[in-house]
């Protein structure tokens, strides 16, 4: 605690250059994601302050303008003048990528914001930029445009006694951002999720463009936030079992509780980054679970059982918080754990605490081995299903749905499987389509919700059964990308409210069954039009009553010819084709996940057993529905 941050603690490792030239380096994107990263960069600072046992308040403040304050009780960021560089160290810090106390453990022992360009990147990207410190006794200033000082380091007052911090105020740069509107929901979201991995820090939000306000604060830390995710579940046991210990430089907190759902969570943090795509943390808090929980099952139950970790972790949620010096981030978005000593040591703590438990909470064990046992069965139950299938596909010569109409390209990074909803939508897909590179799966009425059911009759479903061999990944712990068909899979379901319930089932199949495909980009929704305008010889597809109003703005009083489509079988096959399929002409969205665990709570909220969470989400957002089409 009493080592000295100062000036000389800042260490240097590259000039701020091209920043503004090239955002997307720095922070994923441009669009509502980067803006967003903005704010998470300056917060992130702050939490490194309170990880380092120097904070305790933290406050956000969206102003009427779209500009943001975050101030904070830390240290405040040194000001005096750098020995080397004979800069203040407040600039250094604002005006340099990769400089910062976190390359020195002896400042911080851990840190989220490891790579230091956090809050100079946040300053290059902005209009202007203050930055406020309270300090021994004395408030200093500096003011930027665009990244570059337009004030030097300079103190405007004396501090109230034993005060300090830091005041950081930015408004983002318009010429860089598509929109500089910012997202009251997302950034309360990940403010509740700071909060909750930070035992008894306190964080507000304030909204002044509708004067909303929210603190958080969790006594309970992650014991909260593993009920705050199963708040809409009907829970086995009411308390989470909660583990917490420090081995070294490594703290782990561990807490787990069981619901009557058929789904896995578990949520993994090192050091406030959430982990999405897994890592080395994971395996062993997994294998040490396993392991766990058998030796306990043999011990009470019979000394012949074998549960595996699918068993074993069918309605657990979990949420996993690791405090850890120079983690090693790898993947797609720098969200996997690489450390290899990270497995050994979670796999032990979790091992050796969670059989302590089970042994002194025998009524909660016993509730944790009905629950696991009965997995063990209904999964012995469905692998025999689908064996079963397995040798008819294979007495049947072939794996593949006879309803999938096939391409021809054997290249699975050049081709599309458009699934569609309905025979007659899937007719003229097959005829309308590039046989080359796009394979139809058209599907038959609904899919079953599998939110509600288990995996024995999920996998009993004709449909589903369709759609898992034409992917070829197979689903949850099966799951290989590498045998992955296609690159592109394409949800193309009517434009009505029918329409949007199957994709909704859909959605809730591929993320519960086959998070990986979202993750990697390959999911997509097709957007069909509503109207067929035509005109003379032109004919225009139009995706809302806004472009019809436009088009019959532009063409002022034209003779025209409007047709609404119902749904997609109603379009030919070469109309199906210009307006939904064509790679020139067609619009899709990519389905992505922004916050791993919203779109949790959303597919429960939507598609789980519980109806009143489901009542009061639509009560909410009712007002917000523009068109309804019944």
């Amino acid at each position: 605690m009493g080592e000295e941050y100062g000036a000389k603690q800042i260490k240097v490792l590259k000039d701020l250059e091209a920043v503004r030239k090239t955002p997307s380096m720095y922070i994923g994107s441009t669009g509502s994601r980067g803006l967003h990263h903005l704010v998470s960069e300056v917060v992130d600072n702050s939490i490194d302050e309170v990880l380092a046992g120097y904070c305790k308040n933290i406050k956000v403040i969206i102003h009427s303008d779209n500009s943001i304050t975050v101030i904070d009780d830390g240290r405040g960021i040194p000001v005096e003048t750098h020995p080397v560089y004979k800069k203040s160290a407040l600039e250094l810090v604002l005006t340099t990528l990769h400089a910062g106390g976190k390359f020195d453990t002896k400042i911080y022992r851990v840190s989220g914001g490891l790579h230091g360009v956090g809050v100079s990147v946040v300053n290059a990207l902005s209009e202007w930029f203050e930055a406020k410190v309270i300090r021994e006794g004395k408030i200093w200033r500096q003011r930027y445009k665009k990244g570059k000082p337009v004030t030097t380091v300079e103190e405007i007052g004396e501090a109230e006694d034993g005060r300090s911090g830091t005041e950081i105020s930015f408004f983002p740069s318009k010429e860089i951002f598509e929109s500089i509107e910012f997202d009251y929901e997302k950034i309360a979201r990940r403010l509740r999720e700071l909060a909750f991995l930070n035992q008894g820090v306190t964080i507000q939000i304030e909204d002044e463009r509708e004067t909303r306000k929210e603190t958080f604060k969790y006594e309970g830390g992650i014991k909260e936030f593993v009920k705050h995710i199963n708040r809409n579940r009907e829970v086995l046991f009411p308390e989470p079992i909660y583990i917490k210990e420090e081995r070294g430089n490594v703290q782990l907190e561990v807490a787990i509780q069981y619901n009557e759902n058929f789904i896995q969570d578990i949520f993994a943090f090192v050091n406030d980054i959430n982990t999405e795509e897994g890592g080395t943390h994971i395996s062993g808090f997994k294998s040490a679970l396993t392991r766990a929980i058998n030796d306990y099952a043999r011990k009470q139950e019979n000394k012949e059982i074998n549960l595996i970790g699918e068993d074993i972790r069918e309605g657990l949620t979990a949420i996993i918080n690791m405090k850890f010096p120079n983690p090693q981030f790898e993947g797609q978005t720098k969200t996997r754990l690489g450390n290899s000593e990270a497995k050994g040591i979670v796999e032990s703590i979790v091992y050796e605490n969670l059989s302590r438990f089970l042994e002194d909470n025998p009524p909660v064990a016993k509730l944790i081995l009905q629950r696991v046992i009965s997995a063990s069965r209904v999964r012995q139950a469905a692998q025999r299903a689908r064996e079963l299938t397995r040798k008819k596909e294979s007495l049947g010569g072939g794996a593949l749905p006879g309803k999938l109409a096939a391409c021809s390209e054997n290249n699975p990074e050049k081709n599309e499987l458009y699934i569609v909803e309905g025979d007659s939508a899937g007719g003229s897909a097959k005829q309308g389509r590039d046989r080359k590179f796009q394979a139809i799966l058209p599907l038959r009425g609904k899919i079953i919700n599998v939110e509600k059911a288990h995996l024995l009759k999920v996998l009993s479903n004709e449909e589903i059964k369709s759609m898992i061999s034409a992917i070829g990944t197979g689903i949850k712990d099966e799951f290989d990308l590498a045998k992955l068909r296609y690159h592109k899979i394409i949800l193309m379901s009517d434009a009505d409210i029918d329409g949007a319930h199957i994709r909704t089932l859909l959605l809730t199949f591929f993320y519960r069954y086959m998070q990986t495909l979202i993750r990697e980009g390959c999911i997509y929704i097709a957007q069909p039009p509503l109207y067929r305008v035509s005109n003379k010889n032109k004919e225009y597809f139009l995706y809302s009553d806004v472009e019809l109003k436009r088009l019959r703005e532009q063409l002022k009083g034209e003779k025209i010819e409007v047709q609404r489509y119902k749904g997609l079988g109603e379009m030919n096959p070469n109309q199906l084709w210009q307006a939904a399929m064509n790679p020139d002409t067609r619009t899709i969205y990519q389905v992505s996940i922004e916050d791993a665990v919203e779109a949790d709570e959303l597919f429960t909220i939507l598609m789980g057993q519980e109806v009143e969470p489901r009542r009061r989400f639509i009560e909410r957002y009712a007002g917000e529905v523009k068109e309804l089409d019944i």
